[in-house]
């Protein structure tokens, strides 16, 4: 059985692949094979003035407190923003085993600014 890639321990090779598909053009990332189509009814809880996405792409981001190389897939994008209902703003800042570590001490989210507002865990 083959597992799937959640981009969590990314080889050099893929975390160059992401960020080159990053750096194409709008049209050669929609073409693109890792492409995932957004469901734009899916988004219609999103109020932005901005435009919502036609796709999603597996992006690379440093974790801001170990500073360890992940993935954000794009399957896991269109879950977040289209399934549990994401802030379409909302960019993926920790790796797995330091959202793990918070959520275990209660669950702390950023909010604008940079404060850290704190969710007492449930019980």
């Amino acid at each position: 059985m083959k597992t799937r890639n959640t981009g969590r321990d990314p080889t050099r090779a893929e975390l160059l692949e992401a960020e080159r598909v990053q750096a194409l053009t709008e049209s050669q990332q929609a073409g693109h094979p890792s492409a995932v189509a957004a469901d734009p009814n899916a988004l219609a809880h999103i109020n932005t003035y901005g435009t919502l996405p036609r796709y999603y792409l597996d992006i690379p981001f440093s974790c801001r407190i170990c500073g360890k190389q992940e993935i954000w897939k794009a399957a896991d994008q269109k879950w977040y923003y289209e399934t549990a209902k994401g802030h379409i703003d909302a960019k993926a800042v920790r790796c797995h085993a330091c959202r793990k570590a918070a959520n275990a001490r209660g669950q702390v989210h950023e909010a604008p600014g940079g404060s850290q507002v704190c969710t007492p865990r449930k019980r």
